[in-house]
């Protein structure tokens, strides 16, 4: 196992890339973010709502551990994909986004050009080593008006981006720790996923890659 040579500082920091009409990658944005989304996660959600391996509609454990915080989280059940007001393991609210979450996720919408993004959802995905998420779209909100804000932390991975129906040609896109994607508009409804996850060390996150989804679910 090696470490993620992009580990401290990831790859052309603060450049902001555009890849189709409304995607965006913000290289490196959250870095100064970092303590303090990582004590929110360990801390203040974790503790509340641990994560966990859902199963799909279909019978299949996802491969990533997830968990949740803000006013709804996102849930798996055997009618479909949903969001929820309670976390169904604990019965009990999602944790609180913390401050930190909020600020990340507005900033870097403005930076993309999206303004007044109030996100009541933050999904936490935890990618071990063959870790991956296949293409899917973003649908189960309720208005697709707002944009989807992706950051990610630890190990870096391979993105897909894809078209509007799942066989479309997908472009891979390397996100390394700090990167921030936001996409919307236009491109709200794209498919996309992540390729399995290779194996590496990360100073902060050790072993793993997580990655925090804003959304604003209604």
């Amino acid at each position: 196992m090696t470490f993620d040579m992009f580990e401290q500082d990831g790859v052309n920091a603060g450049q902001a890339e555009c890849y189709e009409q409304d995607v965006h990658v913000l290289r490196g944005f959250a870095l100064p973010y970092v303590q303090d989304l990582m004590q929110g996660i360990n801390k203040q959600v974790k503790t509340t709502s641990p994560l966990r391996k859902m199963t799909t509609p279909g019978g299949y454990s996802m491969s990533v551990a997830t968990t949740s915080c803000g006013q709804r989280g996102w849930i798996t059940s055997d009618t479909g994909y949903q969001y929820a007001d309670r976390d169904p393991i604990t019965n009990l609210p999602w944790p609180e986004m913390p401050k930190a979450f909020m600020s990340l996720a507005q900033s870097a919408a403005n930076k993309a050009g999206f303004l007044n993004f109030v996100p009541d959802s933050c999904l936490i995905n935890v990618y071990q080593a063959g870790s991956k998420m296949s293409l899917h779209q973003d649908k189960d909100e309720a208005d697709f008006s707002a944009p989807i804000v992706s950051v990610s932390l630890g190990i870096s991975a391979t993105f897909l981006l894809g078209g509007f129906e799942r066989q479309d040609k997908s472009s891979h896109i390397a996100l390394h720790h700090g990167d921030v994607m936001v996409w919307g508009r236009a491109d709200r409804l794209r498919f996309h996923g992540i390729l399995p996850v290779k194996a590496a060390l990360h100073s902060i996150t050790q072993d793993c890659r997580i990655n925090l989804t804003f959304r604003k679910t209604q």
